[in-house]
């Protein structure tokens, strides 16, 4: 059976072709993540000064969110296009756009490796930062800064490496990338001495050998879509259409970003009014413990729904209607099956969780309590991405778009500030804003998703 057969999502199993795409691809995102988490948990265990660092990178992160978010601008955004053509067999214009992405990608990388080094020293202080977290945080990102291209190149070519059926190379990009960063991070960092910088380093090799991976696949004779000299440039009309449907992702990690980083100045804010910056750099390194968990224990929702994109974006380019309402029933029963186990581990277990990353017995209180806080509402996020992954794989950008911004802007944003005005509530009202978004964001998403998408797919399909 040929590759281009073999890669024909209209044919067999719905939660087959989904899952042959959603494992590879969560385990590719659970490394991506792991370039952080690993880093943050070394970081945190780096003796006496192993605090303030942990929380120097929690000021890090609203930066790396950003990176991200221009990475998926080009990966969610041209992927899922390259899907639908394929869906309509017009794999010239599916490699077009892949070219047209990567293009861009490079450009974007170039700028903000510039941005963030000119102004990297007032940005740490903009998001929650004090004299003794931003010395550690400057140390990680002037390196991390080095590999802002590599990274961008990994994250934001992948999806194109997925939406043609590779799951398990896609897979392979990030594995080699974790690999590296893991063997490498406690001989920089303890072996050699070199602290923060030791772990920017690693990740920055690391993140420089998957994106080697991913162009000598995607310029290779085994791609069904080839990256070559003909497909590269700039394109109007197509790069208005990549950046038109990648704004759900980019909002998506540019949001996390804002909120990252207005959460971690209340908090220092309210903290400091209570027991001075330290206690605020405490609140910080909560919160920075805390999102460390959701990153990973979010991956496997996102690696569902997104690995769900090219089937759902190939049967709606092929016409085949019933089975993009049969994916959207799969991915319902199981994203909620997995959001609820994991909820229920986490409220009964947060120490566990704080543990990871540092032991400090004032970090682990104040986490402890926090994290129950934060993940009182966890398992309502199944119907956000359900609902939202469902209008990105079938290009209707404004809603996938719309509703990130609902989430993040019209209601994590505000509840944010106003929360800890309200009931005494203080540095706790910045966690509990997570919740409350979670359940109203959610149920908005998919109720809506539901009564237009569902409804419209009712219709026979085209054979």
């Amino acid at each position: 059976m040929d590759a281009k057969r073999k890669n024909d999502f209209s044919q067999g199993s719905i939660a087959k072709n989904i899952l042959s795409l959603a494992i590879p691809l969560t385990v590719a995102q659970l490394t991506v993540v792991l370039y952080n988490v690993v880093d943050r948990a070394f970081i945190g265990h780096i003796g006496q000064v192993g605090r303030d660092a942990f929380t120097g990178i929690g000021l890090v992160m609203p930066v790396t969110y950003i990176i991200t978010a221009f990475a998926n601008l080009c990966g969610t955004g041209g992927a899922p296009l390259c899907s639908i053509a394929r869906g309509r067999g017009d794999d010239k214009k599916a490699a077009r756009i892949m070219g047209v992405s990567f293009t861009f990608l490079l450009l974007l990388g170039a700028g903000l490796t510039v941005l963030f080094y000119l102004f990297h020293e007032p940005i740490l202080y903009l998001v929650g930062g004090s004299p003794e977290t931003v010395a550690h945080a400057k140390d990680y990102l002037l390196l991390y800064l080095a590999g802002t291209i590599p990274v961008m190149i990994g994250l934001g070519m992948n999806p194109f490496i997925n939406a043609q059926g590779f799951g398990r190379t896609g897979m392979m990009t990030t594995l080699l990338g974790a690999v590296i960063n893991l063997i490498l991070d406690p001989v920089f960092i303890f072996a050699l001495d070199m602290g923060v910088r030791g772990a920017a380093l690693a990740t920055v090799i690391a993140q420089t050998c998957s994106a080697v991976w991913v162009l000598v696949f995607l310029t290779g004779k085994n791609a069904l879509l080839r990256l070559d000299r003909g497909s590269l440039g700039l394109d109007g009309p197509i790069l208005r259409r990549v950046c038109s449907l990648g704004l759900t992702g980019f909002t998506f990690s540019v949001t996390n970003s804002l909120v990252q980083a207005l959460g971690n100045a209340q908090l220092q804010t309210y903290g400091a009014l209570s027991g001075g910056s330290a206690q605020g750099n405490l609140y910080v390194a909560a919160m920075t413990a805390i999102t460390s968990v959701r990153e990973i224990v979010f991956q496997p929702i996102r690696g569902l729904t997104q690995g769900a994109q090219p089937v759902i974006g190939y049967n709606y380019g092929a016409g085949r209607y019933s089975r993009v309402r049969e994916s959207v029933r799969f991915l319902t029963v199981s994203c909620l099956s997995y959001n609820v186990a994991v909820w229920l581990l986490l409220l009964a277990f947060p120490h566990v969780f704080i543990l990871l990353f540092n032991d400090d017995p004032g970090l682990l209180e104040v986490g402890v309590r926090t994290m129950r806080i934060y993940y009182a509402a966890y398992f309502f996020m199944s119907f956000q991405m359900i609902g939202q992954n469902t209008f990105v794989a079938l290009g209707r950008a404004r809603m996938a778009v719309c509703f990130s911004l609902l989430r993040k802007v019209a209601l994590v944003t505000p509840l944010i500030l106003l929360l800890p005005r309200l009931w005494g509530l203080g540095a706790y009202g910045v966690f509990a804003a997570e919740p409350v978004s979670d359940v109203i964001g959610g149920l908005t998403c998919y109720i809506t998703m539901m009564c237009t998408v569902w409804q419209e797919m009712k219709q026979p399909d085209r054979v």
